[in-house]
């Protein structure tokens, strides 16, 4: 029986939608690997991103660095899952691109969980203090404008994951 191809995992949903804890349970079997944003941009930016501003301009630092390694991981027949958001046009087709050229397959997961949902998870993990970001009831309003749900004209495989 031949092996299944690689896969890279995208995730779509809002700001604690539930991507990290989805993330988590997609990279538990074997040859799956999860890569975390949020974990290299608090390891390498932690200290420099305060605005919304700086988190886009050290993301795309990140993009070009990871990208690589992306496709090399997937080229090595390992599965990957980016807990990264992939709630713009532009980053699902970044991390498309990623496993189009280590020719793997690609599956978007959208958590399908309201705005106000998110809210009020995200005001508990701030409370928590569990996430090297707490961003404020501004911040989380001006992330929420730019999700994007994916659209069937992108083309993506899509899981659709209920809250609960």
């Amino acid at each position: 029986m031949p092996e299944p191809a690689p896969t890279l995992h995208l995730i779509c949903g809002r700001i604690a939608a539930g991507k990290s804890t989805l993330a988590a349970r997609l990279s538990r079997p074997s040859q799956t690997l999860c890569l975390s944003e949020d974990d290299w941009l608090a390891a390498l930016y932690g200290d420099r991103m305060t605005t919304l501003q700086d988190y886009v301009e050290v993301s795309a630092k990140l993009r070009q660095v990871m990208a690589p390694h992306i496709t090399e991981l997937l080229s090595a027949g390992l599965s990957v899952v980016l807990d990264y958001h992939a709630n713009t046009v532009e980053n699902r087709q970044w991390m498309r691109d990623c496993a189009q050229q280590a020719k793997a397959e690609v599956l978007l997961h959208l958590l399908d969980v309201d705005e106000e949902t998110c809210w009020h998870r995200l005001e508990a993990r701030n409370a928590r203090g569990e996430h090297p970001f707490q961003p404020t009831r501004a911040q989380f309003s001006q992330i929420c404008k730019h999700f994007t749900p994916p659209q069937s004209s992108e083309g993506f495989a899509i899981q659709i994951h209920q809250p609960g």
